[in-house]
């Protein structure tokens, strides 16, 4: 057991030094500067947003965006066979906007994932230089794409992503999120995303601005039509083609409503969960196994051993801790409240974990938004050609 805790505490010393030095190296986009040369000659950026039963929150949305100080923006918001009011809200705004069009797709295509579809759809009706692919739920400040235009020309960046805040109102859901967004950043660890020399990649669905003829170069959606993960593997597309991608922090110019209850978290993460460990049940154990003798067990070791083991075990925890504050995008005093429940929260991705695998194989598939897609589909490595 001893040499258990001292393996852990070594790891988790090095997953601090790296999270420390990485995050401080994150460029934030408050502290970007929007270029005074942003006028009429500025590049038109096409803002494609797909939504699908959005009624509650793509007017809020859309007009957050109708408000960016960037001169030069056209929207085109793809209503992808909603149930709801979302395609009467669109042509609505559609009237009041003259700088939007609104696309209604009444069937899906075989071979696609509806959102993928959705925002290739989109793609073939835009005319700008660079493409915005955004969420309906994302909320905007007035200069979010201004300042993210200008650091993309100042850097020549060929794909920029921001990560948003994550607007979670539930103690719950907050505390399931931060341990998602700390498990994410030391297993991703997005600050290498920013070095060319690395593989790491990152595409965030809340904001992915990316050239459009780089969009082209790596083959547009059509090469990611089965991915239910396709924010993520749009920027996993673009690092592998050589292009420079960035990521920065947006926490105050752009914020999303992830899920609005645990409940409705679990569920969501039925879709790509399972997938982002590529539907290998060898991934799953090795996850569980990580994320329980790395991050569960430190705890329960605290009640079951003692001496020098128990105390290396504390540290771990301190070390953790640290990681977390780094890594949760959360104030000191939030991040020290939803850490009260780390074990819980470990268990409950566990679960989350364990729970896609066993409905994903149960049911042949994933359902998405109402549709239903076979693993036949999504396993398909020609489709991804």
């Amino acid at each position: 057991m001893i040499y258990l805790a001292a393996v852990t505490c070594l790891l988790w010393v090095l997953v601090l030094i790296d999270a420390s030095l990485g995050m401080k190296k994150m460029p934030r986009l408050e502290k970007i500067h929007m270029r005074d040369s942003l006028k009429g000659d500025s590049p038109l950026v096409s803002v494609i947003v797909a939504a699908k039963d959005e009624e509650t929150k793509i007017e809020e949305s859309l007009r957050s965006q109708f408000s960016q100080i960037y001169p030069r923006i056209e929207w085109i918001v793809v209503n992808d066979r909603s149930d709801d009011a979302t395609g009467k809200i669109i042509d609505q705004l559609s009237l009041e906007e003259s700088r939007m069009r609104s696309i209604h797709i009444k069937k899906l295509e075989k071979g696609w994932l509806g959102k993928n579809h959705a925002l290739y759809q989109g793609y073939l009706a835009s005319k700008g230089d660079y493409l915005l692919f955004t969420d309906a739920d994302v909320m905007f400040h007035q200069d979010t794409l201004g300042k993210a235009v200008s650091y993309v020309l100042d850097y020549k960046v060929d794909h920029l992503t921001l990560a948003p805040k994550m607007d979670v109102k539930s103690y719950w859901t907050n505390a399931f999120v931060s341990f998602f967004m700390f498990g994410f950043s030391y297993f991703k660890r997005p600050w290498k995303t920013n070095d060319d020399k690395s593989n790491h990649a990152l595409g965030i669905g809340a904001f992915n601005l990316i050239k459009k003829d780089v969009y082209e170069e790596i083959g547009t959606h059509k090469q990611i039509r089965i991915r239910p993960d396709d924010d993520l593997m749009l920027g996993v597309a673009i690092k592998k083609s050589g292009k420079k991608q960035r990521v920065a922090m947006a926490l105050s110019h752009l914020k999303v409503e992830w899920y609005p209850s645990l409940k409705e978290a679990l569920i969501g993460l039925e879709k790509n969960t399972f997938a982002g460990l590529y539907y290998s049940y060898f991934m799953v154990f090795l996850s569980i196994f990580g994320i329980f003798f790395s991050q569960l067990w430190p705890f329960i070791a605290l009640f079951v051993t003692d001496g020098t083991t128990r105390l290396l075990n504390l540290l771990v925890i301190i070390l953790i801790f640290l990681v977390y504050l780094q890594t949760s995008f959360s104030k000191v005093k939030e991040s020290t409240k939803t850490f009260a429940v780390f074990p819980v929260t470990s268990v409950l991705f566990m679960y989350s974990i364990i729970r896609a695998m066993v409905l994903t194989t149960v049911r042949g598939g994933i359902v998405w938004r109402g549709t239903f897609y076979p693993l036949s589909l999504l396993k398909n490595k020609k489709m991804m050609k």
